[in-house]
């Protein structure tokens, strides 16, 4: 795995650069708070996709990143030219995910144009340095925030005090 891959920084056409930033605990908001939200997600990508979009960030944690790669990945079927970057804080992120989720992160891992690992392994703070890559290396920011605090509240914050553009499902 690379530490920070040049195909990665390079946007396709000149088009802008979106990422993808949520909770993990994604399933207890969905089931109980908002159930509307996974087709609002879809409308989002569709949205960035039909305004040319063709180069998406997910930072691979469990919840919101992997079910809107997941989504992406569905969706870029009916369009040419799509790619979805995985950028991972570390090698080891999948140490402490669910069978479930691993084998839906392997899934989608196997299907990413490039993966970015940033560090070999677990430190104190490499989740931010993910959070930062993703807003660095993008224009636009699609998210799930329902609390403020966290790693999506940071990265909310980051992109905001950058200028980027962020929608908040």
């Amino acid at each position: 795995m690379s530490e920070n891959s040049k195909k990665a920084a390079q946007k396709v056409d000149g088009a802008s650069v979106c990422a993808f930033s949520g909770h993990r605990n994604f399933d207890y908001f969905v089931n109980f708070v908002d159930s509307g939200l996974l087709m609002r997600l879809e409308e989002e990508i569709k949205a960035a996709l039909d305004r040319g979009v063709r180069e998406f960030l997910c930072g691979m944690a469990q919840g919101f990143d992997l079910t809107a790669a997941d989504t992406l990945l569905r969706l870029a079927k009916n369009y040419k030219g799509v790619r979805l970057i995985a950028v991972m804080p570390c090698a080891d992120q999948t140490k402490t995910f669910t069978s479930k989720n691993k084998e839906l992160h392997d899934r989608i891992l196997k299907n990413c144009y490039d993966v970015v690992v940033l560090s070999d392994s677990y430190t104190k703070g490499c989740m931010h340095v993910r959070d930062r890559y993703l807003v660095d290396h993008s224009e636009e920011l699609i998210c799930f925030l329902r609390k403020k605090s966290g790693g999506t509240y940071y990265t909310v914050k980051y992109a905001e005090k950058s200028g980027k553009k962020v929608v908040i499902l």
